[in-house]
């Protein structure tokens, strides 16, 4: 019986040799030079891979090379530095305490689950690194400290682009890591790091690094610097003054390959490889490169030799997808701070009113260097004064509820065009919405104005009742809907919840503000009605289920800034998808 068959995972595909050999090269590479390459993405779950390569890593780093870990999560008194407290107390005077930032100075820094350390944290890690130093400047302390050190950003998430793209663009390797290579004999790192500034670049390499990374679209600076950084370590490593053409291959295999946004010269085959060394050479031609081509074209032939198959058919889906997300944890809706709930979110200062958490360390801190001054002329007073202006209390974040507003064309028109349908298919979608924790509205609009049918609730019994009693028929004031939706949308965002709308109609607006027939009137009526809701950036789905597709619909979807979805046969699943990308 195969393995298949019995139950039991099919085996691994072998890994590719010179995959394997490239990613050695990275790690001995950044040992050589840690802070000039910056360091790299890890993107693998723990296990004997990521633990392989990191073993390999810091076994070649010199001996007494700082080695620090730190979680995605840490307060900035932890990660830049601040006043050690406890010795403060004691000593009666400022004592600073250095950061997980100084302390990994001339080193290797490794941040756990990176994908989830926040914007802010990412951006300030990021300063750090370009200034190569901690500019310490609080808690009545001013001190500069140096923090020259390399990351290794271990992605533990599933999610693409899941580390910062501050932290991402300045770190030179982005490495998915296989099983290890068998342990070899290690090159000798320090005469590399010795060599390091004596190596000269060509400037024909330098053009063909850069002319690389225009052809594989990739728009940061940082890359072909880095890649320049990458050849250096590469000649310095081999016991070259020069950079040669097969360390600028080595550099965009590592550095340009994983950046890449688009497949250069699609149209034009890779260079062919080059054929057999006579006997009794001894140096083999680097993979993809050809020895008779122009420098630019072997440097660009090494990158697209590692393109993964399959990379650039998702990768516009993928950097769409990641734009859309809008919340760390990936419900919908945006992040607002709360008193005393939610993610922490470090202090601020403040009064101690009823429902405010005080944060006892923080205030203590910020009372501490002070006292020398305080007790002065206080003989025999506390040992500690704390004044109103120290107070620290707690901050929280937490993700705002959202509410989908569901707007149905009851008209006579759109129930002659499968209201009964359009029905089924919300129904699905507000189970969805429940599931999600959302809540949700309904409003039917049809006859003379519209009727707010349910008020937002997360009853999904209460929903579906409300939309199985919807009735059919009468004309479509289409522009009375759109104002009792933006009312909705208005008094959702005063209670601090997301609104998220779903219009359903046919777009057959025969009904103006005033109650009037006639269709020129209702459709200028409607147009003008659903501007507020683009002007006020309100995320909206459009589903038009006419028979045909309706030109006037698409006009009013780029009016209210909707996106628009033709959709004749109200399809549950189609639709349920199209609500969960306007959510995200």
């Amino acid at each position: 019986m195969s393995a298949a068959g019995d139950g039991r995972a099919p085996p691994r595909a072998a890994p590719d040799p010179a995959t394997v050999q490239d990613q050695r090269a990275a790690a001995l590479l950044l040992a050589v030079d840690p802070v000039g390459l910056g360091g790299a993405v890890l993107r693998a779950a723990p296990g004997p891979e990521r633990d392989g390569w990191l073993a390999l890593l810091r076994g070649a780093l010199p001996q007494g090379c700082a080695w620090r870990r730190m979680p995605a999560s840490v307060p900035d008194s932890r990660l830049l530095g601040g006043l050690d407290l406890a010795a403060t107390l004691a000593a009666g005077r400022p004592v600073a305490e250095r950061g997980v930032l100084a302390e990994a100075d001339g080193g290797v820094l490794l941040l756990a689950m990176a994908e989830r350390a926040e914007p802010g944290m990412a951006a300030r890690m990021a300063a750090v690194m370009d200034a190569r130093e901690v500019a310490l400047e609080r808690d009545g302390l001013a001190r500069r400290l140096p923090a020259r050190f390399g990351l290794v950003a271990l992605d533990e998430g599933i999610e693409d682009e899941g580390v910062a793209a501050a932290l991402r663009d300045r770190l030179a390797f982005h490495i998915m890591p296989l099983p290890p290579a068998p342990a070899g004999t290690l090159p000798d790192i320090a005469a590399a790091r010795a060599r390091l500034d004596s190596v000269t670049v060509p400037h024909d390499v330098t053009q063909a690094l850069c002319g690389a990374a225009v052809a594989l679209g990739i728009a940061s600076l940082r890359a072909p610097m880095l890649a320049q950084r990458v050849a250096i370590a590469a000649a310095a490593l081999a016991g070259r003054d020069t950079v040669l053409a097969e360390d600028a291959a080595l550099a965009a295999r590592l550095v340009l390959a994983p950046r890449a946004t688009r497949m250069p010269d699609a149209d034009t085959p890779p260079a062919e490889e080059p054929p057999p060394p006579e006997q009794g050479d001894t140096q083999d031609a680097p993979k993809g490169e050809s020895t008779d081509a122009p420098l630019e074209d072997r440097v660009l032939d090494a990158a697209r030799a590692v393109l993964p198959e399959g990379l650039l058919a998702g990768l516009g889906a993928g950097l769409r997808d990641a734009a859309r997300r809008a919340s760390p944890d990936g419900r919908a809706g945006a992040r607002h701070a709360t008193p005393l709930r939610g993610r922490p979110a470090g202090t601020r200062q403040g009064e101690l009113r009823a429902g405010a958490r005080l944060a006892l360390v923080e205030t203590l801190r910020a009372a501490a260097p002070w006292q020398p001054i305080r007790r002065r002329g206080r003989a025999g007073g506390p040992r500690l004064l704390v004044k109103r202006e120290d107070i620290r209390l707690r901050r929280f974040d937490a993700p705002q509820e959202t509410t989908a507003i569901f707007v149905v064309d009851a008209s006579g028109s759109a129930a002659m065009h499968r209201l009964s349908e359009a029905k089924g298919a919300v129904e699905l979608l507000l189970a969805d919405c429940y599931v999600r924790r959302d809540k949700v509205a309904l409003i039917g609009f049809r006859g003379r104005g519209a009727e707010v049918l349910l008020p937002p609730t997360a009853s999904l019994v209460r929903a579906k009742r409300s939309l199985a009693g919807l009735p059919g028929g009468g004309g479509t004031p289409l522009a009375a809907g759109l104002d009792a939706a933006r009312g909705m949308v208005e008094a959702c965002r005063r209670a601090g919840r997301t609104p998220l709308l779903v219009l359903l109609t046919d777009g057959r607006a025969n009904v103006a503000r005033d109650g009037t027939g006639g269709r020129a009137q209702a459709e200028t009526d409607a147009l003008d009605a659903a501007k507020p809701l683009r002007i006020a950036a309100v995320p909206a789905l459009l589903v038009d289920t006419a028979p045909r597709p309706q030109q006037f619909a698409r006009d009013l979807a780029a009016a209210m800034g909707a996106r628009y979805l033709p959709l004749p046969m109200a399809d549950a699943a189609r639709l349920s998808d199209a609500v969960r990308d306007a959510a995200a």
